[in-house]
């Protein structure tokens, strides 16, 4: 196990480059296969690429706000404070390795935004009590994003179940019922908590000499000045407006989307921070987090156009549907999503993608269409462990590079790829 982690991260630490020149270099790449392949004239590519740059705004934003009040949310004083005591309670590096991997998980099912930086965090407050692998300790917090479109933020299950999709016409409205709560879908999820603590645990070299890598203390600064930033009320007021919307939404059968959950963790913020001056001197560092992903979105948006313009994207998810049959459909629709991830690394973006190719397939073959969907969110998560892009949150909390985690996930693609593949086809 040793020597193949060695040469894992030697291989990354050499070859990968840094995320930005990454999405360059696949701007690129997807030029050049749109001419050279699918016989797309150049300046219509050109015009492609520019056409798209801008058309994800709407949910980049919303991503971003994900991403943001998740921060927020981990950076309150009592989620700080329980990560911090439970940091002290940790017996030594093995254990820490587990517990990171375990809490990071949890809370990406719970949300994708809140699960990338509460690992963060709580990996910065392990690293103040033992002395760890902080490289390994912050690769296994990361790999717990590798269940988040599983759980109840996933775009993918939310979208089809929002209703004015754009699949709407073609598959109705799809419950969670049938895909984040389907039984084969929690068996994954379940396998996946047992297995990954397991599988960081023993990445851990305990021949290497460990240190203590973080000691200052980290404070949430209050921001401005004024009677009414200190005021509790007008908070816990809009808190109480945001419930009394909320209520009603559930009762009458309203279900969750990307809006309803960033509503529910900015209430959330609202009531744990208590004050605006606490909120407010939280935000900057957590805009701060989405950094990264606000100047590569667009990037990316422009790939999923060209892909999308050109029928390279079509081509590539056709190619697997044709090998496929009816018992392996969702594990070619797994597939073809993490390769397709790669270039658009968008759970939305990418089932805008995928979608008009894999529902008539699964439709043709009498799949469950749920399953089919749930594949292609498993196939988006799964190669994040390869894609830099959304380890940016989680780097620039910990003070780290792509290059210095990106080795330890290329073993976790491998193993959860395993994982995934036979759930999907098996249970």
């Amino acid at each position: 196990m040793r020597w193949l982690v060695n040469a894992s991260v030697r291989l990354v630490e050499r070859y990968l480059p840094d995320p930005f020149v990454l999405v360059l270099l696949l701007t690129l790449l997807v030029m050049v296969l749109a001419v050279g392949v699918e016989g797309m004239a150049p300046m219509a590519a050109i015009e492609s690429w520019g056409g798209g740059f801008w058309k994800l705004l709407t949910f980049a934003m919303q991503m971003a706000l994900i991403l943001v009040l998740g921060h927020l949310v981990a950076s309150t004083p009592i989620v700080r404070r329980l990560l911090a005591a439970l940091a002290k309670r940790l017996p030594g590096p093995r254990s820490a390795i587990v517990a990171v991997t375990l809490v990071a998980l949890v809370a990406s099912w719970l949300n994708w935004g809140f699960g990338l930086v509460v690992g963060a965090f709580f990996a910065r407050a392990i690293a103040r009590e033992i002395a760890i692998d902080y490289k390994l300790l912050v690769a296994s917090a990361y790999s717990g994003f590798l269940i988040w479109h599983a759980g109840i933020s996933g775009s993918i299950p939310l979208t089809i179940n929002t209703p004015g999709n754009f699949t709407e016409a073609t598959i109705g409205l799809i419950p969670t019922s049938e895909t984040i709560f389907a039984p084969y879908n929690l068996i994954i999820v379940v396998a996946l908590l047992i297995i990954m603590p397991l599988l960081n645990m023993l990445m851990l070299d305990r021949q290497s000499p460990l240190k203590k890598v973080i000691s200052e203390e980290e404070k949430v600064l209050e921001a401005g000045q004024g009677p009414m930033l200190h005021q509790r009320w007008p908070l816990y007021l809009t808190a109480v407006l945001m419930l009394a919307y909320l209520v009603p939404y559930f009762v009458n059968g309203g279900g969750l989307n990307l809006n309803v959950l960033n509503l529910i963790f900015l209430g959330i913020a609202l009531v744990l921070f208590g004050t605006a001056a606490r909120l407010l001197g939280a935000l900057s560092p957590a805009v701060s987090t989405a950094g990264g992903i606000l100047i590569q979105f667009p990037f990316y948006a422009g790939i999923m156009a060209v892909m999308q313009g050109s029928g390279l994207a079509t081509s590539l998810a056709e190619f697997f549907v044709h090998i496929a049959n009816q018992d392996s459909l969702p594990l070619w629709s797994f597939l073809s999503a993490g390769l397709i991830n790669l270039f658009v690394p968008s759970g939305g973006g990418q089932w805008a993608v995928q979608a008009p190719v894999m529902l008539p397939a699964a439709q043709m073959l009498n799949v469950d269409v749920g399953r089919v969907a749930m594949a292609v969110a498993w196939g988006d998560a799964w190669t994040n462990m390869l894609q830099p892009f959304w380890a940016l949150p989680v780097l620039a909390i910990a003070g780290l590079g792509a290059r210095d985690i990106m080795g330890y996930c290329l073993i976790q693609l491998i193993v959860s790829g395993i994982v995934i593949g036979l759930g999907l086809s098996f249970l």
